[in-house]
């Protein structure tokens, strides 16, 4: 699996997608999803608006307007409950995404931890399951290459995220 680890912000990195992990209007709000809104520009929004939303454990793609990226990949995550379908739901975020790269010709990606912030997800439960993901993913598309990167904002969520690859 090829899968690196970096602590930083997700709308300066080059890669062809960047993930948003997004509300189901699509159109902007806090954390990591207000942040690549205002980085991405007014286009986004524009486009994000003929999109009709996105239902949680779904992904759908824009253009990358004003970052370095091509391309963003939104997905609205599960908030949290602690319960079985939160665990599917955003491992489907994950999996989802990572079809609409293979779709788009994507090489490269970089995933937020989805769902960790206001939505209330554990941050070791939801790195499990992101690795778990995209193991399982990459394990059934093996012969695709495709850099995977999960960016972290805080260090704790970046030892989780080294603590699991390393296990791989």
């Amino acid at each position: 699996m090829n899968i690196k680890v970096i602590k930083g912000d997700i709308t300066r990195l080059e890669a062809d997608a960047i993930v948003n992990a997004a509300n189901s209007s699509l159109l902007g709000g806090g954390g990591v999803d207000g942040a690549i809104h205002r980085a991405a520009g007014k286009e986004l929004l524009a486009e994000c608006r003929l999109l009709g939303g996105c239902k949680t454990g779904e992904a759908r793609i824009t253009k990358g307007y004003n970052l370095k990226a091509k391309y963003i990949i939104h997905t609205v995550g599960p908030v949290y409950h602690d319960r079985e379908d939160d665990e599917i739901l955003l491992s489907n975020c994950y999996k989802n995404s990572m079809d609409l790269a293979l779709e788009n010709n994507i090489h490269s990606i970089a995933f937020p931890a989805i769902s960790t912030g206001i939505y209330g997800y554990p941050k070791e439960k939801a790195a499990k399951v992101a690795v778990s993901a995209l193991n399982d993913w990459t394990s059934e598309h093996s012969d695709y290459d495709i850099e995977i990167i999960l960016v972290s904002f805080d260090d704790t969520t970046y030892k989780l995220y080294n603590t699991l690859i390393s296990k791989e």
